[in-house]
């Protein structure tokens, strides 16, 4: 029969993964570092995928196909191993509550006497901007934190001042050369954000991560709060 079914440009794809967890039917698999669609019937054509691509690989097509088959689609899922499930592991969704450390983490080596240590503020995965799905639960009723990610590493408090009780989004405009707003406009309109807090570095390229973060809160409609706080080279945050 003809349908429409979903089309992948392995050119296009950088083998994020993101679609394949997107998947609710375990259509797409990552194969040799490319997203791929393993059978015509497990596609519902319904594209929940599209919209997590951050490279824009996925594409609808009118083609003859299999029909969808949600039978043969239930048999699959349960017959998936977990780590089968989801695509690349990397792009999995995680939700962590910060104070329980991991085996891996205490036997990092201990900071010299003296020093302060904190615990990882972090409470969710993943955290690029790329690669979040914009429907992840963690978003519902969500204080959001949009920062460039050298900011992590020029300011030391960084967690307790700003991961704390917040939801942690990433990027470097510069080095993805791409505009985050369609993303972040998408994230902040499908959830109930509270408020946003953008963190930038002082060097002119971070500014087109505080714009795309102004645009998508423009562009979603919404009277939301928000605030940009720009951090220094020698890690400190600048004063206006």
């Amino acid at each position: 029969m003809i349908r429409k079914i979903i089309h992948i440009n392995k050119e296009k794809c950088n083998g994020c993964g993101a679609c394949a967890a997107a998947c609710h039917e375990g259509a797409i698999s990552m194969i040799n570092g490319k997203a791929q669609l393993m059978r015509d019937d497990y596609c519902d054509g319904l594209g929940d995928c599209l919209p997590h691509c951050p490279t824009n690989a996925i594409t609808f097509e009118e083609r003859e196909a299999l029909p969808y088959d949600e039978a043969a689609v239930e048999t699959h899922k349960k017959n998936r191993s977990p780590s089968h499930a989801g695509g690349c592991p990397g792009s999995q969704i995680r939700t962590m509550c910060p104070g329980q450390s991991s085996q891996s983490l205490q036997t990092h080596t201990p900071a010299p006497t003296g020093h302060n240590t904190t615990t990882s503020q972090l409470r969710q995965w993943p955290v690029q901007i790329r690669l979040v799905p914009a429907s992840a639960p963690y978003f519902a009723d969500a204080h959001l934190l949009i920062a460039a990610d050298c900011t992590a590493y020029a300011y030391a408090r960084f967690h307790d001042e700003f991961i704390h009780n917040k939801i942690t989004l990433i990027g470097c405009p510069k080095l993805d050369d791409i505009d985050y707003a369609d993303k972040l406009t998408e994230i902040i309109r499908r959830n109930n954000i509270k408020d946003v807090t953008i963190v930038r570095m002082e060097v002119p390229c971070c500014g087109g991560l505080e714009q795309a973060a102004k645009k998508a809160l423009q562009q979603s409609g919404k009277f939301i709060p928000w605030q940009v706080v720009t951090i220094t080279i020698d890690g400190k945050i600048k004063e206006d």
